[in-house]
Order: structure tokens, then sequence, then C-alpha cells
């Protein structure tokens, strides 16, 4: 079963920091793109990020780029996150999913982490 665990997320005031962790199990990591996508209060899911396999390919949303950066360990099956110059729009629930852009799967139990910009 393909399992997605995120962690890191919290309340952050603007202008702030965090760093988002996914931990990836149940299927081949290092063979698949991976994304970030969240979803704000009362809205639909919006990707965020993505990544290709080797991590030498990354791409951003608009409304991010900049001021977040998306890596990745195959080693150790974990994505990341670093969220910098937070904004209050930036508040969701974060998730990780497999596929590198609009494609993305996400896992079936997935949870999510809170990210919450507020002074």
């Amino acid at each position: 079963e393909v399992q997605l665990v995120e962690s890191g997320g919290g309340l952050v005031q603007p202008g702030g920091s965090l760093r988002l962790s996914c931990a990836a199990s149940g299927f081949n990591f290092e063979e698949y793109g991976m994304s970030w996508v969240r979803q704000a209060p009362g809205k639909g899911l919006e990707w965020v990020s993505g990544i290709s396999r080797n991590g030498f390919r990354a791409s951003f949303a608009e409304s991010v780029r900049g001021r977040f950066t998306i890596s990745r360990d195959n080693a150790k099956n974990t994505l990341h996150l670093q969220m910098n110059s937070l904004k209050s729009e930036d508040t969701a629930v974060y998730y990780c999913a497999k596929g590198e852009s609009s494609d993305y799967e996400l896992a079936p139990s997935g949870q999510g982490t809170q990210v919450t910009v507020s002074s």
C-alpha cells in the first residue's frame, strides 16, 4: 500500500520559514517524480511544486516561485519542501503526492500537514 506521511507543519508568522517532510513507503520511490499539493480552507487542491525522479528538475507554481524549494533524498525515501517568506495565503493543508506535475496522485490515507501563517 502506498503511504505518504507528511510532517513539519505548524504556526508561523508572516515572513517566517518552515520545512516540510514526506516519508514515502509502499512503492519504489526513486522511480517516481513527486509533488507537493495544498488545500486552503474552503478551496480546492492546488499543485505547488514538483521534482523529477533524480531530483535534477524542479518546477513551481507561480504563487510560490522564488520562495519555496523542493528536494528529495532517494536513499531515505523522503521528500522535502523548504518554505521561506511565508504569506497568509500560504495557509493550507499540505500533501505530498506521486507524480511530478498536474497528473499527481495522492495517497489514499494521506493526512497532510497543516501550515498556518498568521501574526
